[in-house]
């Protein structure tokens, strides 16, 4: 597999061919969730995670799955639940004999080494298991018996979660939700979507996507995603944006320094600006504009604000704030 420098960007047209085609294949799958599907491109593109939350039977699953189809990407799903260990994961040394009569360690891979990990219902495993998967998710590789295994690029992680199941459940640590890029509320059909989910999935046969695009031609989208310039003056308003999620800070709005405990990281502002990117790709440009920002400054920042005890109570999510945020922080 080629380093990050070795790789070779696309050009423009060819990487939204490509989009396109990966998006269209996908479409003969899912029906609706436009907005979901481009945003996971977008933080794959950008060589990042993401979690998608929404409530079963939405086709999450089936998602991840069609995307691994389309990108002809090594796939495995790990399905958490309680009793799941953080080797079950990694992988693990086992005692292995060779012809001779020999006894050494062996290191058996766990499912991490793939390109493409669904973890699905993540916040079902303990915190322990949960946080196997950090230093995947940051580094590209696991240390098992103090030996570090390096994944194959590309190495993405898609997680899901059930936003309305609580019993039984552990809510991911704030540090390992800053390693998604992005969180994705998938949303609930609408009725024409509905009717057309009922067309596709009650018949004898299912639709299948075909190859639209492979890992090596993901990390040249990225390599282009990456060269794209941004203006001193957007970085200066995502820089805003983010100051602006903290309570503390002079300029924040009142929302939030009644509602928020923790603004977003500096990984915030480095989502945003990576998904503006490719967002600008998409848009056939190749300069990152304000929309590209607001396109993608949801996803980025919902799951890095903490809200505190009054905000939960009152019923304020995460959304409300950063929509406060945007209509106060002026583009100068």
């Amino acid at each position: 597999m080629n380093s990050p420098q070795e790789t070779q960007p696309l050009t423009l047209e060819a990487f939204q061919t490509t989009a396109q085609a990966i998006e269209d294949e996908i479409g003969r799958v899912i029906v609706g969730q436009a907005e979901t599907v481009r945003n996971v491109l977008i933080a794959i593109i950008a060589g990042g995670h993401a979690l998608l939350e929404g409530v079963p039977g939405l086709g999450k699953t089936l998602l991840i799955r069609t995307l691994a189809e389309a990108l002809e990407l090594r796939f495995n799903r790990i399905q958490f639940t309680p009793d799941l260990m953080p080797a079950d994961i990694i992988g693990t040394e086992i005692l292995a004999e060779d012809e001779r009569g020999g006894r050494h360690f062996h290191f058996q891979p766990g499912p991490v080494f793939v390109n493409l990990l669904m973890a699905d219902e993540i916040n079902r495993a303990t915190p322990k298991t949960q946080s196997a998967l950090l230093e995947a998710m940051q580094e590209q590789t696991v240390t098992v018996a103090g030996q570090s295994h390096r994944l194959e690029r590309p190495f993405f992680v898609l997680a899901t979660q059930n936003p309305i199941e609580m019993e039984g459940t552990y809510p991911l640590p704030e540090a390992q939700l800053d390693r998604f890029l992005f969180k994705l509320n998938v949303a609930f059909p609408n009725v024409d979507e509905l009717v057309a989910i009922l067309d596709r999935t009650t018949r004898d046969t299912q639709p299948h996507a075909a190859v639209a695009a492979d890992g090596q031609t993901l990390l040249q989208m990225g390599t282009l995603a990456r060269r794209i310039p941004v203006a001193g003056h957007v970085n200066q308003y995502v820089a805003q944006l983010l100051l602006s999620t903290h309570p503390d800070h002079p300029n924040a709005p009142e929302t939030v320094k009644r509602y928020v405990r923790y603004g977003a990281s500096p990984r915030g502002a480095q989502a945003i600006i990576l998904g503006a990117k490719v967002n600008a790709l998409f848009s056939g440009r190749y300069n990152v504009a304000f929309s590209d920002i607001e396109a993608v400054v949801y996803p980025a920042l919902r799951h890095r604000l903490i809200l505190n005890f009054e905000g939960e109570a009152e019923g304020v999510t995460t959304g409300n704030v950063i929509e406060v945020i945007l209509n106060e922080v002026k583009i100068e």
